[in-house]
């Protein structure tokens, strides 16, 4: 048999002399990948022989991810290059690759991009290729021109969002950029915060060259980090004033809703009259109204 032929083994007949156990969430993108683009690269497995006691079929020597993941999708056969190796040497080749496999480099991804890009392929299409979105494609490529070598690590890597790696990549200053990317990472702040924060430096520069001179430049300047931490403290005001906010609002409520009734009470609203206390706040008169409006 060539060495190089490809043919298609039943997978029930294939033994995993080295099994090892797999990361579930790669084990999904090599699932994902297979379902969109096909198996890429056939596994490789070496022929029983007769004389070593066992039941016809194959041992498989590197490919138990590929295997796994055909039987996630349902398939019942595998493409296969089949060797001519001993045992031992079965045994060998697998504990070799476990061995051997080794998380590849964020950045090798971007070298593929690259390669693609250079050979005249379009981001849809090099997205295709690699199961990846093609704006993600764009993004990553907009990162690596920009020189953003640590967003882009990031980013491929997973810690951040590419969408919040592009917008701390639209920082002014890589002390900006290094403290945005910090809060983000230990979720001081959301992609919303980060734009706002953004904003903030934008305007101070802009009022800055307007009205202060450049000794007022000086003492007013404020590192990255103090405006972060001044941009957190702001946020917690607000959040306190809406919680203020919504407590008298439902103080508010239980107000009208007493007075209402009061009002509905003849004896009450005379002796109002009496002591010439008829008059309510049109506010109050609005909210009644409304009430009542509700009510029928």
């Amino acid at each position: 048999m060539n060495n190089n032929e490809i043919i298609m083994i039943p997978i029930d007949r294939i033994r995993v002399l080295n099994p090892r156990p797999r990361d579930k969430k790669k084990f999904e993108l090599i699932v994902q990948s297979i379902k969109n683009l096909g198996l890429k690269k056939p596994i490789q497995v070496s022929q029983r022989s007769a004389d070593e006691g066992t039941e016809p079929g194959y041992d498989l020597v590197c490919g138990q991810g590929r295997i796994e993941a055909f039987l996630a999708l349902g398939h019942k056969e595998i493409p296969a290059i089949v060797v001519e190796v001993s045992r031992e040497e079965r045994l060998l080749r697998s504990l070799v690759e476990n061995m051997a496999r080794r998380v590849p480099h964020p950045l090798a991804l971007m070298n593929e991009i690259e390669r693609l890009k250079a050979e005249g392929y379009s981001n849809v299409e090099i997205g295709k290729k690699l199961d990846i979105a093609d704006d993600t494609v764009g993004g990553y490529l907009a990162l690596k021109t920009a020189g953003e070598e640590r967003l882009l690590d990031a980013a491929i890597n997973g810690k951040i969002p590419l969408g919040v790696a592009m917008d701390i990549a639209r920082a002014d200053s890589p002390e900006l950029q290094r403290e945005l990317l910090k809060a983000y990472e230990s979720k001081e702040l959301n992609q919303s915060a980060i734009r706002t924060v953004r904003r903030l430096v934008d305007q101070r520069r802009f009022i800055g060259k307007e009205r202060d001179t450049d000794a007022d430049k000086k003492k007013s300047r404020t590192n990255a980090e103090s405006l972060i931490n001044t941009f957190k403290r702001e946020s917690q005001k607000q959040k306190l004033m809406v919680k203020k906010a919504r407590l008298c609002d439902a103080k508010l409520v239980i107000i009208v809703t007493a007075l209402g009734k009061l009002l509905g009470d003849e004896n009450f609203f005379n002796l109002l009259r009496a002591e010439s206390l008829a008059d309510i706040p049109q506010y109050l008169q609005d909210k009644l109204a409304g009430m009542k409006k509700e009510a029928t």
